[in-house]
């Protein structure tokens, strides 16, 4: 039997759950008290659930359990700039365990970490130059980070504002794959340019090579060659504003969203939905069965996740503190959990 654990990033601290079906969930003890957590993640190949914890007091680290957030450690060392830095490591927005014991961290001022050791000791990918951005409202941060599962050394990320970035080698080069993703703020004759864009969110495909998804400050686009062009996708949903995407693992054309009104940055009509789309995003299906009306939230971009299985489950938290999953795909939605503090991230994990 497989215990799977949900993971629920907020304002204050990690909450814990668990469940054996999928159906009924527990609440566990809450761990790292009084911290932001902004995001974390889950190596089953390392064993080890990952968070990014930005305290007030102790500054920002990436800290570690073994035991699905039950005992943490205290975090690596080196996940700081240059002394002669103008810039300083303020907080901790994506972490990306991958193969082996390596691990990366997105950071504001926008900026990507390494560790070779599973988070033991980080270094600066200083051929991204995290200097040359400006801050979206959110901060200036690299808050999202995808391996290629099809091209060895390819790795992505992308930052507010400065929009999503590809290297070929391992991170020792980048170039900008902005082209054709529109920079809504910018003026007219100036809204396509190289980089700026404040990308919200974007998922590679596991099943198809090039497929990826994204999320932008205003538009929902497809890439079919791995960010070299992009197609606009979001003209059926009720807003192409939005923060998390989420996509299926054995289904390159089936996608979620979770619009938002651009201003309020709640769901439009007050109606909380995710919108599905099965044919590569020309047609979106809304997603809303047992999801209370109205409701004044959102949903952040690390916030919407998927747990692999089949059917495929869904997880999603609002910026209200509520908490809601999915068994089949998105037909139905059910509570877990609610009256938290503003959820940021919600990772779901399993042990057999």
């Amino acid at each position: 039997m497989i215990t799977l654990y949900l993971l629920v990033g907020t304002a204050k601290r990690l909450f814990r759950y668990h469940s054996r079906d999928r159906h009924h969930w527990e609440a566990l003890e809450p761990a790292l008290l009084g911290d932001p957590v902004y995001t974390s993640a889950y190596s089953a190949e390392q064993g080890i659930l990952y968070a990014g914890v930005n305290s007030e007091f102790y500054g920002p680290s990436v800290r570690r359990s073994r035991d699905f957030g039950l005992a943490w450690d205290t975090g690596g060392v080196g996940l700081a700039y240059a002394a002669n830095d103008a810039e300083q490591v303020s907080r901790v927005w994506a972490i990306r365990p991958v193969d082996g014991r390596r691990v990366y961290a997105g950071v504001e001022a926008s900026g990507l970490f390494r560790s070779d050791d599973a988070g033991d000791a980080w270094v600066e990918v200083e051929a991204l130059p995290h200097a040359s951005w400006e801050p979206g409202y959110g901060g200036k941060c690299l808050h999202t980070i995808a391996p290629d599962p099809f091209e060895p050394g390819r790795l992505y990320i992308a930052c507010s504002s400065g929009g999503i970035y590809r290297s070929d080698d391992g991170g020792d080069h980048w170039e900008p794959i902005n082209q054709g993703i529109r920079a809504e703020f910018m003026p007219e004759g100036e809204q396509y340019p190289e980089s700026g864009q404040c990308v919200h969110k974007f998922v590679l495909s596991p099943s198809q090579k090039g497929r990826v998804w994204l999320q932008n400050h205003g538009g929902v686009y497809r890439s079919d060659d791995g960010g070299d062009t992009w197609s606009a996708i979001g003209g059926p949903l009720p807003s192409d504003f939005g923060f998390s995407i989420v996509v299926h693992p054995d289904d390159a054309d089936r996608a979620y969203v979770t619009p938002l009104v651009r201003g309020p940055r709640w769901s439009p009509d007050n109606v909380l939905a995710v919108y599905r789309t099965a044919d590569g995003g020309e047609h979106w299906d809304r997603l809303s069965q047992k999801l209370p009306e109205p409701t004044f939230c959102g949903v952040l971009r690390d916030a919407f996740t998927a747990d692999g299985a089949s059917p495929l489950g869904l997880y999603f938290g609002t910026t209200s503190g509520a908490v809601y999953h999915s068994a089949d795909e998105g037909a139905h939605w059910d509570l877990v959990a609610q009256h938290l503090p503003r959820i940021y991230s919600v990772v779901v994990a399993s042990e057999s």
